[in-house]
């Protein structure tokens, strides 16, 4: 059942507590979401051969897979076409059984893609163990511990030690690789590759209605090299941010209680601004209610998406798009690849997942209207 198929009210949530952008006007969102493969999350970076590159979970009878997409959309789609292809790559890149004993984790499923970046043609696939929650009440998927594997190939091998499983623990388990850099990161503004780590301010970090995210940042040659990572602070009195190695002293950079999702970041060139998309799952009433508070299929509820610019990583984001109905079933884990943004960045394409029919590697198609 679609969500324009039930009958009964649905209450309107409430409006996130920020600022609206002083840039974007309005967002016109194409009718049609294209599907292509199965599966979720999509975590995706702009290889240095030109292609993007994608992890996706739950797919194909594995927790977590590798896949090439070649080809970019058509400006000019309908909905029977399409210029872009998916080849999976790599069914196991790692195999759960060797990783999902731990009693934090779920044994068969617990092992999903979570950041993914192109330096210079050497991939860095950040992943992560999960489970389905511990808190009865307020049941999130939980992130327990994030580590990177790397690859020289595009996937066709993986270097599986490249840094330890628990390489980040807590609140910094999901790695989220800020795609900035344009093809194999060439165009990156420093010499620095930056991640996000979407969090709970108990200490945890989870996949769906969390708290808050933060910000680190490491040398682009030292990725796997965990004491070259340092973390933002906060800014001094000349508005430049702070950066520290202890990473108890991270401050937020966005903060959405009960309602921040394992959000993903683009820098859109041609507007000079980051781009945010962020997902929220809610109940009937608008309150928020995570996608794994009940027994599947039956807890599936709704999302509200809403998308956020910002001049800097660290912020102020401010808000540009709210639509408190998202997907049909919960839709999730909005994207923008850099690849795919055209007409002086005012239009752009947005990769999600979601439940049922959304869930895919979904792409729809939307333009800005600027003030």
């Amino acid at each position: 059942m679609k969500e324009k198929e039930r009958s009964y009210k649905i209450s309107k949530a409430a409006t996130p507590p920020f600022e609206k952008s002083d840039l974007i006007a309005g967002v016109s969102f194409d009718y049609h979401r294209y599907h292509q493969g199965n599966g979720d999350m999509w975590p995706l970076t702009w290889g240095l051969d030109g292609h993007l590159y994608a992890g996706a979970g739950d797919n194909r009878l594995s927790p977590m897979n590798f896949w090439r997409i070649r080809g970019e959309p058509n400006m000019a789609w309908t909905v029977y076409s399409s210029s872009w292809f998916l080849d999976l790559v790599d069914n196991y890149p790692l195999d759960p059984v060797t990783y999902c004993r731990r009693p934090d984790c779920d044994p068969r499923t617990g092992l999903k893609p979570a950041g993914l970046i192109d330096i210079t043609g050497c991939l860095y696939f950040a992943v992560e163990l999960q489970n389905y929650g511990i808190n009865p009440d307020f049941n999130r998927q939980e992130n327990v511990s994030g580590w990177i594997i790397t690859s020289w190939d595009y996937g066709q091998t993986w270097n599986k030690t490249a840094t330890p499983v628990d390489f980040f623990t807590k609140r910094l388990s999901s790695i989220h690789f800020v795609q900035q850099g344009g093809p194999g990161n060439r165009w990156a503004p420093d010499n620095y590759v930056y991640a996000t780590f979407p969090c709970g301010r108990d200490g945890r970090s989870y996949w769906e209605n969390g708290d808050c995210m933060l910000l680190g940042r490491v040398p682009s040659g030292r990725i796997v090299d965990r004491e070259h990572w340092e973390f933002y602070t906060g800014l001094d009195k000349s508005n430049l941010p702070i950066w520290s190695s202890d990473d108890k002293a991270a401050a937020e950079i966005f903060a959405y209680p009960s309602m921040t999702g394992e959000n993903h970041i683009s820098y859109n060139k041609d507007l000079g601004r980051y781009i945010m998309g962020n997902y929220s799952f809610l109940d009937d009433e608008g309150n928020p209610r995570p996608y794994h508070q009940g027994i599947w299929p039956a807890n599936i509820e709704r999302s509200q998406l809403t998308l956020f610019e910002s001049k800097n990583l660290w912020g102020p984001w401010k808000l540009f798009y709210q639509d408190d109905n998202w997907g049909y079933w919960g839709g999730y884990q909005p994207c923008f690849p850099q690849k795919w943004m055209y007409n002086s960045g005012k239009t752009m394409f947005m990769v999600s997942s979601g439940s049922y029919d959304d869930y895919n590697f979904t792409v729809q198609r939307l333009d800005l209207e600027l003030k």
